[in-house]
């Protein structure tokens, strides 16, 4: 695996000197400032690109951009509504300059109107760090007694809906206000932040639109841009949904393996993949981690290994991000799957052989509890995962290894 780190920009608090220190081989960003639907020019790529080239002292830093994570599309592609079709054109354009400038690996995702969402961003832990965490009762009474959504209480069983009016009525304003926030804080890495307002206009958006329809929509998308990425030589792949079932009523149509194959065999072709997200997809207990790397092991362009504790039964449940080795996944036996897939594609010469990898997530340990950063992206929690995983990815390649097996 080639083990990269994500970047959010020049803002970002971990530096090239950070990374390098860490012993990363390559660097995951996006443009974030840069509107969705809008046209990525060479010009802002070749400025991101010089900008992770440089240590702080202005040395050669040794790392490039290797992955672009996102090169988002547009609400009103999913929809098909307004400028849709001008902001497809407008995708192509920015894949095109994406290779001019030698990013082959483009990863997006396909939510509708939010990206990942939690209820706590700072979930105390028994050893004193923080975490991230979706507590299913929080969620219901933001949901039913917060925003007010119609039908919300339609959305849960009657135990949540009981408990959450519980819930909502043992709060004060004050984590009425950060509970509001922390659920509709938009897309990480950008400065969009939604009012309950703005959520309940673009869920209204998406009234007349359930999954059937969002994957069509979803498809129409990728006949458009996938014979482009094809002829550049470059491949897209879809980041699951977070969490992978539905929230507020919105459809989801990446969730499980079976959306993976609807999706992957209605536009079958290489350039078409996806991000093996095991935080994500590990959120639901029918997602095997590992068996879904051997299903869909060759459209597999990206992995984002984390771990995630499901604190009950069930779909939806509550869950908070683990230590990498420590959640609900088995990350060593799927680990152990990417290796495989890895010696697969290099006996069959794919230049691809080796999959970009990033330590996802992780909990605010140590110094990071003196520093705000991302929500969600730690140094030292990051770094922390990323030796786990380091240690795994030793162990298995190791010959000892093979002679385990026989």
């Amino acid at each position: 695996m080639r083990q990269t780190w994500r970047w959010f920009g020049p803002h970002d608090q971990a530096s090239m000197d950070d990374m390098r220190q860490a012993g990363v081989e390559g660097v995951v960003s996006a443009l974030h400032y840069i509107p969705t639907g809008e046209v990525w020019s060479s010009e802002e790529i070749r400025r991101r690109q010089d900008a992770l080239s440089r240590m702080k002292d202005g040395s050669p830093s040794g790392l490039a951009w290797e992955v672009v994570e996102s090169l988002p599309v547009s609400e009103d592609i999913k929809k098909q509504t307004g400028d849709w079709r001008a902001h497809i054109e407008n995708y192509k354009q920015s894949l095109q300059h994406l290779s001019e400038n030698g990013l082959e690996t483009i990863c997006y995702n396909f939510m509708p109107v939010l990206d990942w969402t939690r209820t706590d961003l700072a979930w105390k832990l028994p050893h004193g760090g923080d975490c991230m965490r979706f507590d299913l009762i929080d969620f219901a009474a933001f949901d039913i007694h917060i925003l007010q959504r119609k039908s919300a209480a339609a959305s849960f069983d009657e135990q949540t809906v009981a408990k959450a009016e519980e819930r909502f009525a043992s709060m004060d304003e004050h984590r009425q206000r950060e509970l509001a926030r922390n659920v509709t804080g938009g897309l990480p890495g950008s400065t969009e932040s939604l009012t309950i307002e703005d959520v309940r206009q673009l869920l209204a958006q998406y009234d007349a639109i359930d999954s059937e329809r969002l994957r069509t929509h979803y498809v129409t998308f990728l006949e458009e841009v996938v014979p482009v990425a094809e002829k550049l030589g470059t491949r897209l792949c879809c980041h699951p949904d977070d969490p992978p079932f539905p929230l507020l009523g919105l459809p989801r149509i990446m969730s499980t393996g079976e959306d993976f194959e609807t999706i992957l065999d209605a536009v079958d072709s290489p350039a078409s993949g996806l991000t093996l997200c095991s935080g994500s997809l590990g959120a639901r207990p029918d997602n095997d981690l590992a068996a879904l790397m051997r299903r869909f092991g060759s459209r597999v362009h990206f992995l984002h290994l984390r771990n995630v504790t499901r604190e009950e039964p069930g779909i939806p449940a509550s869950f908070h991000e683990a230590e990498h080795l420590c959640g609900s996944t088995d990350m060593v036996a799927f680990i152990a799957e990417i290796v495989r897939e890895e010696k697969r594609r290099k006996v069959e010469g794919r230049r691809d052989h080796q999959i970009p990898m990033r330590p996802d997530h992780g909990q605010r340990i140590v110094d990071d509890l003196g520093r705000s950063g991302q929500p969600g992206y730690p140094i030292i929690g990051r770094l922390r995962g990323l030796a786990e995983l380091r240690g795994i990815m030793t162990a298995l390649a190791h010959p000892i290894a093979g002679q385990m097996d026989h």
